[in-house]
């Protein structure tokens, strides 16, 4: 079930980013990023959308792989960590994380992700 759930989250998150919130998402981007990976802030949120839908369906459609599965989900929450500290840094806004309170808390999010991701998935 914790699976399934973790699957929903990503599958959210993912069509958040290509949809809905994307234009929230880049704020989150920092600049040393678009330099790092030579693109701009819209390509990397697009990007990562697309990668947390594609983690969510194979967390769904491949049970047998869930450790290694578990392990890119978990090395995605770790990925994305640093725009949650930039944002944090910046005190820029973005929906449901407009203060800085909200966003210093989301920071304590990250590693129950990651644990949550590894744990969902573990063999029974």
């Amino acid at each position: 079930m914790s699976r399934w759930a973790l699957a929903a989250l990503l599958a959210a998150a993912g069509v958040a980013h290509l949809a809905t919130l994307r234009r929230g998402f880049r704020i989150v981007v920092p600049d040393w990023a678009t330099r790092l990976l030579r693109t701009d802030k819209d390509t990397i949120v697009v990007v990562s959308g697309v990668v947390e839908i594609v983690l969510a369906a194979v967390l769904v459609a491949l049970p047998r792989e869930r450790g290694r599965i578990a392990a890119a989900v978990a090395a995605f929450f770790v990925a994305v960590f640093p725009g949650n500290v930039h944002q944090w840094r910046t005190g820029a806004s973005a929906p449901g994380l407009d203060t800085d309170a909200r966003r210093f808390g989301r920071l304590f999010l990250q590693p129950v992700l990651v644990a949550w991701a590894l744990w969902s998935t573990r063999e029974r």
